[in-house]
């Protein structure tokens, strides 16, 4: 059986290796150079089971306006006249009631943590090095902050997910080279969460792959996925086709164009994402784990020498050129938290479009259309859902009952 995976990020790559280890002659469909060039690219590299939340949460609408009017902002607003986007807003607005939100949380957690499982088998078995670390904190300014996150901490109880609330000591204690001047009311501890460099990882299954017969087209844009009658037979490149006996659409935020044209509507909407790559002084020293600056939704992640400064949510402007305003929001977290660790002179600046759905969880399994199956909409959190969400997908195409449910993760909802 030849299955055919359109997009080669990590989600893309993931699939295909999952796809040929259950015995299926796999092709990867990329229109850029490489794996992992797009949304895959600069993310923040957190693998976190336990923080993995949607971006519909309470009280997140009255963040988003209390940032609108701000210099240093973790959400930019530019609205435009197209419905796309209001539509997606009034569905999200919706997914921000707290009810929705224990839903929405439950199952991206559960799908991310069978996803770390999966990734440390395959880090296991081809002894994959990917500068990962171990442990995950979410740093908070203020009380405010820090009751916000209650919610999220009560489920985290709810579900047996190790954790601890710091006080700005026990912080300090796990960080000692956090700034003493930004303000900190408390952390939250997840050491069960890591992090890593995701297209490092993404290039080395890519070249497992291929060692396995996987074949990556690279360059190559899919023009349309050929149906005849209700079953997928191929996809349309510019100058030739490819015929296939199943099709797995894994394109970032391009997958709501490709299913839309098959008659089959998904509210997948490119939320803008930023990043810097900054190389730690020779007398620097960065955090031991992943943090994350609640306030301003932004990371900092340790990857070898580099440290990894990834955040801000902009709507409204597909344009992926830096903003002003998201490069002062970055280069503000670090300097606040580590001053004058990092050298600003070898910054490398990243912006992508991260393929988000309003109630946060991704799509998974089959469409209407026999042999066409989804593995999208992951947002933020596609390097923490990779692996599981492969796995998944292969499982359902293979005809194998999954291991963990897919209730509320499929089309159907």
């Amino acid at each position: 059986m030849n299955v055919i995976v359109i997009g080669g990020g990590i989600i893309g790559v993931t699939t295909a290796y999952y796809l040929r280890q259950k015995g299926f002659e796999v092709s990867v469909i990329e229109r850029r150079s490489d794996v992992a060039q797009e949304a895959s690219f600069g993310n923040a590299g957190i693998i976190a089971p336990g923080y993995s939340t949607p971006w519909a949460a309470p009280g997140m609408p009255g963040k988003v306006i209390s940032y609108l009017f701000k210099s240093e902002a973790p959400v930019l607003f530019r609205p435009n006249l197209n419905p796309a986007l209001w539509r997606w807003l009034r569905r999200w607005l919706k997914e921000c009631r707290l009810e929705r939100y224990r839903i929405n949380k439950e199952r991206m957690q559960r799908v991310a943590s069978y996803s770390r499982a999966c990734l440390h088998e395959v880090r296991d078995q081809h002894s994959i090095d990917y500068q990962q670390s171990k442990g995950y904190m979410q740093l908070f300014r203020t009380q405010a902050d820090l009751e916000l996150s209650a919610p999220a901490r009560q489920m985290l109880s709810e579900q047996g997910i190790l954790h601890e609330v710091l006080d700005q000591s026990g912080v300090y204690r796990l960080e000692p080279e956090l700034a003493r001047h930004t303000p900190l009311a408390g952390g939250l501890h997840l050491p069960g969460d890591e992090s890593g460099n995701c297209p490092l990882f993404a290039k080395r299954l890519k070249q497992i792959c291929e060692q396995q017969g996987v074949k990556f087209h690279f360059g190559e844009t899919v023009q349309a996925i050929q149906t005849e009658g209700k079953r997928v037979v191929g996809v349309k490149l510019y100058s030739s086709s490819l015929k296939a006996d199943a099709c797995v659409v894994a394109a970032g935020h391009e997958s709501a164009a490709m299913l839309s044209s098959l008659g089959i509507k998904v509210p997948i909407y490119p939320i803008k994402g930023y990043s810097v790559s900054l190389r730690l002084k020779s007398d620097g020293f960065g955090p031991n784990r992943a943090l994350m600056d609640e306030a301003y939704k932004t990371a900092i992640t340790p990857m070898g020498n580099t440290l990894r400064v990834a955040g801000t949510a902009e709507l409204g402007d597909h344009k992926l050129e830096l903003r002003e305003a998201a490069r002062r929001t970055l280069e503000m977290v670090v300097s606040d938290w580590f001053p004058g660790a990092t050298d600003f002179q070898s910054a490398r600046y990243w912006a992508g479009a991260r393929p988000m759905l309003p109630d946060g969880a991704p799509l998974l399994g089959p469409s209407p259309i026999a042999g066409l199956f989804l593995n999208c909409g992951h947002g933020s959190t596609g390097w923490s859902m990779s692996c599981g969400s492969a796995r998944l997908t292969a499982d359902r195409i293979a005809g194998k009952q999954p291991e963990i449910s897919l209730d509320g993760l499929t089309l159907d909802r």
